[in-house]
């Protein structure tokens, strides 16, 4: 009995977790489930007290900042198109100024040369600038 209490305390947690979005829930909630393990296993309430409490602090201590960090201040993660740039590319035609094709991140994109005048060949390493639109415009690696 003791058991399935903690259990729908800890899913009630974790559901309350979706209307805050501050982490802190979510972290009650998995001690509460740890709770509901050790309570199945050991048949102690002080047992799970002392482990909901444990994983709730360790947690909160422990795993919230890193989360935190990744999850909430994510600037710093580039996505999409942004993503892309700075990555490796080999081309598949003929890259010139107005026009070429590279294979960047396993799909084919229509390519330019960043550099005025430069023509690359197929089968080059290259390195992708910037996107513009739906084109990569790329340089020649070193």
């Amino acid at each position: 009995m003791g058991a399935l209490v903690w259990l729908i305390a800890g899913i009630a947690l974790l559901a309350a977790e979706a209307l805050s979005g501050d982490l802190v829930l979510i972290m009650l909630g998995v001690g509460a489930l740890a709770a509901a393990g050790s309570m199945l296993l050991v048949d102690s309430v002080i047992v799970s007290v002392v482990v909901f409490g444990v994983a709730s602090i360790g947690l909160l201590v422990l795993a919230r900042p890193a989360l935190k960090r990744r999850f909430l201040l994510g600037p710093g993660l580039r996505t999409n198109v942004d993503a892309l740039v700075g990555a490796s590319a080999v081309t598949l035609s003929t890259v010139d100024t107005t026009q070429g094709r590279v294979k960047l991140n396993g799909e084919e994109w229509s390519a330019r040369s960043y550099v005025d005048g430069q023509v690359i060949d197929p089968g080059t390493t290259v390195t992708v600038v910037q996107i513009s639109g739906a084109t990569a415009v790329v340089a020649e690696q070193p």
